[in-house]
């Protein structure tokens, strides 16, 4: 369940009205106000474009032991090895 905090900021846009008709109509058919509506989607925009700008943080000893992980040498996978070789059922029939 979400927790609530404080508003105490705001954020002002300048809209044509044909925008702002647009979007209240948005609202009014997901039942939010106008400002929840826009404040929603683009919360749920900037999820979409941040995950690939997120850091994560390791130790020294942590980061020796991704970098060895990711500089082993690959194992044998008969099972994935055969799945890559075989037509997908994307595969347009005929190879087309």
């Amino acid at each position: 369940m979400p927790t609530h905090t404080a508003r105490t900021t705001k954020l002002d846009l300048r809209l044509s009205p044909e925008t702002k008709r647009t979007l209240n109509a948005a609202a009014l058919a997901s039942n939010r106000s106008l400002s929840q509506f826009v404040l929603d989607s683009a919360l749920a925009r900037a999820q979409e474009t941040l995950p690939d700008r997120r850091r994560f943080r390791l130790s020294a000893e942590q980061w020796e032991s991704f970098t060895v992980a990711l500089d082993a040498p690959t194992h044998d996978t008969p099972r994935l090895s055969r799945l890559l070789r075989e037509p997908s059922v994307f595969d347009a029939p005929g190879g087309k």
